[in-house]
């Protein structure tokens, strides 16, 4: 009898019911957030994720599935949405379009990884993209519609932790610093060593007691760059910057947002963190 691939898996009824809810809350939410359906092929040109994803990382170097074509073209199965959209983006001169441009995608993604609990080789995926503009209130949106996404389909303890990734001058420094520290530690196996010197940042996707150990003691990028935390608890309709931060906290502009305005029913209405039963642990600015 032939099965289903290893790593692979059928998705039958009544499964495949919760499998449409899913996906018609997230287009309704992503219609309401003015994101439209971007269809994307499911390979792509090899190059296209070398390149973007970076060479060094383990989904180029171990997990894609490549393959030649007959003409000798070296292919891939989309491991990733974001890549393939970012191509459709250049190649279809969607810059000429009102920026930001909001797309989202949905479809399988694939990546040859052991398969576990909640782990498949083909999975599915659903997301989306803003492309064009590098205003910090579309990434406060971004969360925001996630926030209402997972209220929507009752998912509850959900916790958001926001951190900084510095300036591309805090980044270099930072990676030199961070590159120099771990390469004095003798746990890091040849080929990782050889990994830490193109990109030290791998470092911290890594297990290993020992290798846990040395990142955990390992110098951070928030230490390195000019940002303020500040645990926040925030309601819609009356939020206001947390006592010690550098900007107005992510839920802040939430609160001042037309559209969560809109999704707030009552007179005194919770954020959608509330709602949800979830939790704004803390918020970095920088």
């Amino acid at each position: 009898m032939i099965r289903a691939v290893k790593g692979t898996r059928d998705i039958l009824p009544p499964a495949s019911g919760a499998w449409n809810h899913v996906e018609a809350v997230a287009r309704r939410i992503f219609r309401a957030y003015n994101y439209r359906e971007i269809r994307t092929p499911i390979f792509e040109e090899t190059s296209l994720f070398a390149r973007s994803v970076g060479e060094e990382t383990d989904i180029v170097s171990k997990e894609m599935y490549t393959f030649e074509d007959r003409s000798g073209r070296s292919l891939t199965l989309r491991p990733e949405g974001t890549a393939p959209v970012c191509r459709a983006y250049i190649e279809h001169g969607m810059h000429k379009l009102p920026q930001p441009v909001k797309v989202w995608y949905q479809g399988p993604m694939f990546r040859y990884e052991a398969p576990q609990a909640g782990r498949y080789r083909q999975h599915s995926q659903v997301g989306v993209e803003a492309i064009g503009s590098d205003d910090p209130a579309l990434d406060a949106e971004l969360i925001d519609l996630l926030g209402h996404l997972y209220a929507r389909l009752g998912v509850t303890g959900v916790r958001l932790h926001l951190t900084s990734i510095g300036t591309p001058e805090s980044r270099r420094e930072y990676t030199q610093e961070l590159r120099d520290v771990l390469l004095r530690s003798d746990v890091f196996d040849a080929d990782q060593r050889r990994r830490l010197e193109v990109n030290p940042m791998r470092a911290f996707d890594w297990d290993g007691e020992q290798v846990l150990a040395v990142t955990e003691a390992a110098p951070k990028m928030l230490d390195r760059s000019r940002t303020r935390t500040a645990s926040t608890s925030r309601r819609c309709g009356g939020c206001s910057t947390a006592p010690g931060s550098t900007t107005t906290s992510i839920l802040a502009w939430c609160a001042a947002s037309t559209t969560t305005r809109a999704r707030c029913s009552s007179s005194a209405p919770t954020c959608w963190a509330r709602r949800a039963g979830s939790e704004v642990v803390a918020v970095t600015t920088g």
